[in-house]
């Protein structure tokens, strides 16, 4: 942990992006995008196919330098820190990734101790009880000794985020939480991700195109648009569904004949 008197304002934001821009060659994905995540609330990165979700995610989390802008953490610089202090920073966030990401050679057990084992100095026995008890955060409680593939794709996808709260993160990010699951898993693990920001106020960043999730999570969303590159609404999800004047947002929140806060489409207004 930092000194005390080196410590940013308590008013900082979770998360401040400030004029970034990125892409892949010389194609921009990113342009010109600035945001804040609150501390507390559960964020979502929404937009259709190619809008550039997992390539802001990419940068949020330091797996991409941005061309232009810059991302803060809590007041302190992320994307333009060096490497070493970036490294500090990446050790108070955890990331879900689609898949889940665990070691098909480990056990679930074993695949939560791996960030406690190289960021920590704790011994193998208290090693070993905090991967149980982040196990039995997410309901998984007696499979500490299973592999992932014997165990199904919903409590594989717990099983990750148990990984992702070993180091007791500030932030939490998600990439397509819900992917691959069936309704009914997809709604646990919502119910998860909900009672985790309500029982430790950890800060939720989710990338998500289900609405299902958007409606029932998302406090605040920010929805990404392919041809601008850029942001074209922010707000919550249910306002913006209901009042954006934006065909694509109406568009998006709307598909499917309804959005999940009961909004009709516009066709079927007076």
């Amino acid at each position: 942990m930092p000194p005390a008197d080196s410590s940013p304002p308590a008013a900082a934001p979770a998360i401040a992006v400030s004029h970034l821009t990125g892409g892949y060659g010389h194609r921009p994905v990113l342009r010109d995008l600035s945001f804040q995540v609150r501390r507390g609330e559960i964020f979502f990165i929404i937009g259709g196919s190619g809008c550039g979700k997992t390539t802001l995610l990419r940068h949020l989390v330091g797996l991409a330098r941005p061309w232009e802008g810059t991302v803060e953490f809590f007041g302190r610089p992320f994307s333009d820190a060096d490497l070493a202090a970036r490294r500090i920073q990446q050790r108070t966030f955890g990331m879900l990734f689609q898949g889940g990401a665990l070691w098909s050679s480990l056990t679930l057990r074993q695949n939560v101790a791996l960030p406690l084992e190289e960021h920590t100095p704790l011994s193998r026995r208290e090693i070993a009880e905090i991967a149980a008890l982040k196990l039995s955060q997410v309901g998984l409680s007696g499979f500490e000794d299973y592999y992932p593939a014997e165990i199904s794709g919903g409590m594989r996808k717990r099983a990750g985020l148990a990984r992702a709260l070993a180091l007791d993160p500030a932030i939490v990010f998600f990439d397509e939480p819900s992917a691959g699951l069936d309704p009914v898993n997809s709604r646990k693990l919502d119910e998860l991700i909900r009672q985790i920001q309500g029982d430790f106020g950890t800060t939720i960043v989710v990338v998500s195109h289900e609405l299902a999730s958007i409606f029932n999570l998302a406090e605040r969303v920010i929805m990404l648009d392919a041809d601008t590159a850029g942001i074209i609404a922010e707000g919550r999800p249910a306002d913006l569904a209901a009042g954006s004047a934006n065909p694509k947002v109406i568009e998006f929140l709307r598909r499917g004949g309804e959005s999940s806060a009961g909004v009709p489409l516009r066709s079927s207004l007076p």
